[in-house]
């Protein structure tokens, strides 16, 4: 089944499509993360501009948001104060990240860059994990279980003045550190078509100290509106979204953001976290090998 994708300017198969957004869905329902950083470099590989992929992903992730805000606010698992103060940084993010992208893309550069920055944060987000994982696999193992230590902040949030209560969350810190969270989280959304979850969740556990029940829903909360004003921007500067494509993944990505959701609760962490690293591993050293292979047809792009 071809569908022609009008901005993209290439026919597809729309089936394919479908299921990769299924495949973000799921993604989303299980982790907390928007999938478009999975979503922007499957698109790149099918053929799909850097640029066309990166602003449509950053839409379709904003469907998958929704249904997952809404199954995890259901069971009480999102700090919506937390979630507020970040999103008012993500929305400042978002629109420095406008300029960013504008400017590399006057300068001929927005593909390498984009590419660059896949390979770079998935890199290292997919060796944290796996080592993470590999380490509570191995503790499981071990002679008795390891005791439970309680998370706290990082020492640096912890300087931080004005100091916010997040009841839901149980912290006591300053909104400070969650507002810089959302800025960096709203410049990558507009860079490379993520939800920013894949950075966020790792830093709301490890750097805010925020209780693990609601790092997901909380996650998904501050990528929905993140998202939103990154397809405002876009199709407002880059005129890179394609409607086309944003509603084939967004029909598969509606349905697998439950499945994950079921997921999530009956599969155990460690297995999960261990496949998440595998598959971001794949896609951060297949990045890194586009960026080093010769193009088919060698071309340059000016600014007009």
């Amino acid at each position: 089944m071809d569908v022609y994708l009008p901005i993209a300017n290439l026919s597809v198969n729309g089936l394919l499509i479908v299921l990769l957004g299924g495949l973000t869905g799921i993604l989303s329902g299980m982790f907390g993360v928007g999938g478009g950083f999975l979503t922007t470099p499957l698109l790149i590989f099918y053929g799909v501009p850097p640029t066309v992929a990166a602003a449509s992903a950053s839409t379709q992730v904003t469907g998958a948001s929704v249904t997952g805000v809404l199954a995890h606010g259901r069971r009480r698992g999102v700090d919506y104060h937390m979630g507020a103060v970040m999103m008012a940084g993500g929305l400042v993010g978002t629109l420095a990240g406008a300029a960013l992208f504008q400017l590399f893309q006057s300068l001929g550069q927005i593909d390498v860059i984009i590419s660059a920055l896949y390979v770079v944060l998935l890199g290292s987000i997919g060796a944290m994990m796996g080592r993470e994982a590999w380490q509570g696999l191995r503790g499981g193992k071990g002679e008795g279980a390891r005791p439970v230590v309680r998370r706290r902040h990082h020492p640096l949030v912890a300087a931080l003045p004005m100091r916010w209560r997040f009841y839901r969350s149980g912290l006591y810190i300053s909104p400070l550190a969650p507002l810089l969270l959302g800025f960096v989280t709203g410049i990558l959304t507009m860079l490379m078509g993520v939800g920013g979850g894949f950075i966020l969740v790792p830093a709301m556990l490890y750097i805010l100290g925020m209780s693990a029940g609601v790092v997901v829903g909380t996650s998904l909360f501050n990528i929905l509106f993140i998202t939103i004003a990154s397809t405002i921007v876009h199709s407002l500067t880059t005129k890179a979204v394609d409607i086309v494509l944003v509603a084939l993944l967004l029909v598969g990505s509606v349905a697998g953001v439950q499945a994950g959701a079921r997921l999530a609760q009956m599969a155990r962490p460690e297995l999960l976290r261990a496949a998440l690293a595998g598959i971001v591993l794949l896609v951060a050293f297949r990045m890194l090998f586009n960026l080093g292979v010769r193009p088919d047809e060698i071309f340059t792009v000016q600014p007009l």
